[in-house]
């Protein structure tokens, strides 16, 4: 007996979500997750070559970091969200401007090396700053979305759905919006381990201005689905990222 139809359809009663151009395609997420961990053991390898053999390894670094983060977003939301897992996940999508300031990033770090290799590299201290900025940054971005569960999105939430609760135990003790605030710790740890100056004011400034805009939005809608209860939450926490409320 064939499996297929009349049509030829040899999936006639597999979900369309799940073939090849769909959100949930399993073809694309064996794609890009088999490019990250080329990219994440390409970067450690290179990491680690260029430690020994040349001063020009924060960059290689900056990748690891990078392709660490991409895949910590879709393995996490599939592990404890798996609801909201989709090809969107990676974040490779992330907008714009997050490509071109990772871009600018890279320009800014070779530039140096190229043009006053003497002080193009940070101090150990520095870089080691920068270290514990990037760790303790993902750190806390994915213990985040672990105790938030299916309460976390990576889009602003602006109907309250059924397994949507107001998360207040865990990081969410201690900071409103630890998701954030790790991205925000993680964001500016790359630019002092590479020690890129003139990239973490702009990464400074444009994350602060992002987060500004995003938390002010979402704390609205989250004080029309908890009322009281999230008021009386925010009024005894903080978010901790300077200068936002």
């Amino acid at each position: 007996m064939s499996d297929s139809d009349d049509d030829g359809d040899i999936t006639p009663f597999f979900p369309r979500v799940f073939l090849p151009g769909e959100s949930y395609a399993l073809d694309g997420i064996a794609i890009r997750a088999q490019l990250l961990g080329l990219v994440m053991g390409l970067s450690f390898s290179a990491a680690v070559i260029l430690y020994l053999h040349s001063s020009i390894f924060h960059l290689a670094l900056f990748s690891l970091a990078l392709s660490v983060f991409h895949f910590l977003e879709f393995y996490i939301t599939a592990r404890y969200n798996t609801r909201r897992a989709d090809i969107g996940s990676f974040l490779f999508q992330n907008g714009r401007e997050y490509t071109i300031a990772h871009c600018l990033a890279a320009t800014e770090y070779l530039l140096e090396f190229w043009l006053v290799p003497p002080f193009s590299a940070p101090s150990t201290p520095v870089f080691l700053v920068g270290l514990v900025l990037i760790i303790a940054g993902q750190t806390l971005r994915s213990l985040a979305m672990i105790h938030a569960a299916a309460s976390f999105n990576h889009h602003v939430a602006y109907r309250k759905e059924v397994d949507h609760k107001l998360i207040t135990t865990g990081v969410y003790a201690w900071f409103r919006h630890p998701s954030y605030l790790g991205f925000w710790a993680w964001g500016l740890g790359t630019q002092v381990l590479m020690g890129n100056p003139v990239c973490f004011v702009g990464y400074a400034a444009v994350l602060w201005h992002f987060f500004q805009r995003r938390i002010k939005t979402e704390e609205e809608y989250l004080v029309r689905f908890f009322g009281k209860r999230y008021i009386d939450y925010r009024s005894r926490t903080k978010v901790w990222i300077p200068f936002i409320q």
